[in-house]
């Protein structure tokens, strides 16, 4: 019986990146990663009709950067693009 490997993580580091850029001490990093689960959760729901392929979450110092990789961005920009400034979501 072979052991099963995902193929995405065989093709990470030359083809494709990770989903979730930071870096964490060892305490915090099983809350960041719950953040990142709830972070792409809302995403997805909000932004349904949207068709998200794709949630990038970086983490700086004090802030967190969210990326949406989306088909139709007109949705998730607004009418027009009348909102060009950055979505805050609250959470």
């Amino acid at each position: 019986m072979g052991h099963k490997v995902s193929p995405l993580l065989l093709r990470i580091g030359f083809i494709r990146t990770w989903h979730s850029r930071w870096f964490a001490n060892p305490k915090d990093y099983p809350r960041f990663i719950e953040q990142d689960y709830q972070i792409r959760k809302h995403v997805k729901a909000k932004f349904k009709h949207a068709a998200v392929a794709n949630v990038i979450i970086e983490r700086l110092a004090d802030r967190i950067k969210v990326r949406i990789l989306s088909a139709r961005p007109g949705i998730i920009i607004g009418r027009h693009g009348t909102d060009k400034k950055p979505k805050y979501l609250s959470i």
